[in-house]
């Protein structure tokens, strides 16, 4: 009888020979919205368990950003796609969980080294020069009104709205070529009228 249990070449995963200590790279197929794509997690092998037959597993740990991560993988799984061993190490033991323990050893013993510090990148900035500005011509700054705004630049009320824009004066250009009488009268004649009055 020649049933066909899983998709997955058998052999090829039983003669790989996962053992704890290996480093392995799994390559995982993820179905997402109809799309498929391919997912590594390498990590350490701290666990195999059931062998060789059809419920064997293995537990692989990586630290990503400083948390232990662990995944329990089956090994003949169709989602699998490979399986590869980057590094083979020898150990003396089955289960490898004493590893839980070390690292965090390792991490309180750091945290333990570390000291407060308060710095930004503030601390770092580099002064830019002030450039003094060339003489330029004076030109006249040219703003459209906003029809809810008054002449001063400030919000209108509602009953101001209501009533309409005020009108804004109308500035006329003066000619500074063209001559205007006015009549100037110096500050000592206009003194002694003062005096005279008092």
């Amino acid at each position: 009888m020649n049933a066909v249990i899983t998709p997955v070449s058998t052999q090829e995963r039983a003669k790989l020979g996962i053992k704890p200590g290996d480093t392995v790279r799994v390559h995982q197929k993820i179905v997402e919205r109809g799309k498929s794509r391919t997912q590594t997690f390498e990590g350490l092998v701290i666990a195999v368990k059931h062998g060789t037959e059809a419920g064997a597993t293995f537990t692989v740990r990586a630290t990503m950003s400083g948390i232990g991560v662990e995944r329990i993988f089956p090994l003949y799984a169709p989602f699998i796609e490979k399986i590869e061993i980057t590094r083979r190490s020898k150990v003396r033991r089955a289960k490898l969980y004493f590893i839980r323990e070390k690292v965090a050893r390792q991490v309180r013993r750091q945290l333990r080294n570390m000291r407060m510090v308060k710095m930004s990148t503030d601390d770092f900035k580099e002064e830019v020069p002030e450039v003094a500005e060339a003489p330029t011509e004076a030109v006249e700054e040219v703003r459209e009104q906003d029809p809810t705004q008054t002449p001063d630049g400030t919000e209108m009320t509602p009953a101001e709205e209501e009533a309409g824009a005020p009108e804004t004066p109308e500035v006329q250009e003066v000619d500074p070529e063209a001559e205007t009488p006015a009549e100037e009268t110096p500050a000592e004649e206009a003194a002694p009228e003062e005096n005279k009055e008092a």
